[in-house]
């Protein structure tokens, strides 16, 4: 009987990741746009996960939150343990997908007229009311695409999930790291199977975001 862990680990990590960095994602965007000083250095902050080796970030994952950091040590105080858990899978997967979801999101804020916003608050409408009724509906296409963008981003995460959850079968092995597992031990036709899956996940996703995207232009026209 095959074993489906990795693709219910995978899907698991990747979902709960999306749900984090989307709302994370339009947060920071919304907050680095309003913000009058230290724009560019927020902005160079929350993007370095997307240029670094994944490695890279692995590795400071676990610098600040091993079981030797400051952070690791209160959380062994209160009897949680992050490395090499499921839990540290999702937030591999929300550091390397969140600046995908941020980009987009920043980017399609930026693109809204803002005589729009200064109107509505000319008329005395809140900043709360703007963000919900002004700013979200009018940058949905962007949204969406940051969306799917961090969702197939999170799928196939392999460096920093590998360094900081490890590849134990059954617990922390995503589809990408049974994929490396299956390649060491020569077994290439299941190394083949999961790359398929990930590749029609993927694929399947991106296809589905650039129906919806088409329709809603032609709607526009």
């Amino acid at each position: 009987m095959p074993d489906w862990s990795p693709l219910i680990i995978t899907l698991k990590t990747a979902l709960t990741a999306t749900f984090i960095t989307f709302f994370g994602g339009i947060a920071l965007a919304y907050c680095v746009v309003r913000m009058r000083r230290w724009q560019g250095l927020m902005d160079a902050l929350i993007t370095l996960p997307l240029v670094l080796p994944p490695t890279v970030v692995g590795f400071f994952l676990l610098l600040f939150l091993g079981k030797r950091s400051a952070i690791g040590k209160l959380l062994l105080q209160l009897d949680i343990r992050l490395v090499f858990t499921w839990q540290a899978a999702v937030i591999a997967a929300v550091v390397v997908s969140l600046p995908l979801m941020y980009r987009t999101a920043r980017g399609a804020f930026a693109q809204l007229d803002r005589n729009i916003i200064y109107a509505a608050r000319t008329l005395g409408v809140s900043e709360w009311r703007i963000f919900w009724h002004i700013l979200l509906p009018n940058a949905r296409q962007g949204i969406l695409a940051g969306l799917v963008l961090s969702f197939t981003r999170a799928l196939g995460e392999f460096g920093a999930t590998i360094m900081f959850a490890g590849n134990i079968p059954g617990r922390t092995q995503t589809m990408s790291t049974a994929i490396y597992a299956a390649v060491q031990a020569n077994d290439y036709d299941l190394a083949g199977e999961w790359s398929a899956g990930l590749v029609i996940f993927s694929l399947f996703f991106v296809l589905a975001m650039n129906l919806w995207l088409t329709r809603q232009e032609q709607k526009i026209l």
